[in-house]
């Protein structure tokens, strides 16, 4: 099946992008990646009549550190995000995720805005960059704002994102001494959708006692789940495989996954439970060696 008839356009600013979201407001849509919007609009579940190519504004493509954060711009590719050095060499949660998104036909063209802003709580990003206290930078007619990650998924497919505003970059608070994240996605095949997926961050004392962390989960609710109770479970204690398994109970019943082709309930909660428990195992470890 073909898309319907639609005007296509390409700025080269992100001021132009933003005059033009504003100019067609819903009829409009953001073409950057294409992985999500093409598939919807040749299926015509999507029926657009104008189409924002941002691919070539090159102010929203670069990955940076500095005293605070880690920036990363939206048109960054997630086989960029997967490559850079700086996320190999401090982020291996990011990485982790990155590098297993769908498959490298994907990763080469995907976008990190877009898998962010599609809202799919399948995508994931999103868990990521909740686990992380991400913020997310966005420009519209009326001038920039950040809305905080936890914010910023509203339902399956809907974010806090205007239709005439640009996620134009992703920040998250640069990685501190003894902290550590993992990424643990369970799917049925190579380059799936996963049944269910578990980041974890955690940051630790000296004595290995866990001062900070954050659980979120990918693919078993109408959004991405940042956790309410891991910070009251897991926060002053050294983890052990006790502690984990506990853990990972009570946040499983914080998820809401539906039955489907991809498995039960009961099941997407089994698999889900042992993975938390995998996912903070791994972070916590990291987390002690890491200097």
């Amino acid at each position: 099946m073909t898309p319907s008839v639609f005007e296509y356009y390409t700025p080269s600013t992100m001021v132009e992008a933003v005059n033009l979201l504003e100019k067609y407001g819903d009829e409009a849509k953001l073409l950057a990646g294409g992985q999500s919007l093409i598939p919807l609009m040749k299926m015509r579940f999507a029926s657009i009549s104008h189409v924002i190519d941002i691919s070539r504004i090159e102010e929203m493509d670069y990955i940076k550190e500095d005293s605070n954060r880690l920036s990363i711009g939206a048109l960054t590719t997630v086989d960029e995000l997967g490559s850079s050095v700086t996320i190999k060499n401090r982020y291996m949660i990011i990485k982790e995720a990155a590098d297993q998104i769908a498959d490298p036909l994907v990763r080469n063209m995907g976008t990190v805005g877009g898998n962010i802003s599609h809202g799919d709580p399948a995508n994931d990003l999103p868990a990521v960059m909740l686990s992380l206290d991400a913020t997310f930078m966005v420009q519209g007619k009326n001038g920039g704002k950040e809305i905080k990650a936890e914010d910023f998924f509203v339902d399956s497919l809907i974010t806090a994102l205007e239709p005439n505003e640009i996620l134009y970059e992703i920040r998250v608070p640069k990685m501190v001494k003894r902290q550590g994240g993992a990424y643990i996605k369970h799917k049925k095949s190579a380059g799936d959708f996963s049944v269910a997926a578990v980041a974890s961050n955690i940051i630790v004392d000296g004595d290995g006692k866990i001062i900070k962390v954050g659980v979120a989960l990918t693919s078993v609710g109408p959004t991405p789940i940042k956790s309410t109770r891991a910070e009251g479970i897991l926060a002053g204690k050294k983890l052990t495989e006790e502690l984990a398994a506990e853990a990972a109970r009570s946040i499983t019943e914080e998820s809401d996954p539906v039955s489907d082709f991809y498995g039960s309930i009961d099941y997407k909660k089994k698999v889900l439970r042992f993975i938390i428990k995998e996912s903070l195992v791994a972070a916590y470890k990291r987390a002690k060696e890491a200097q």
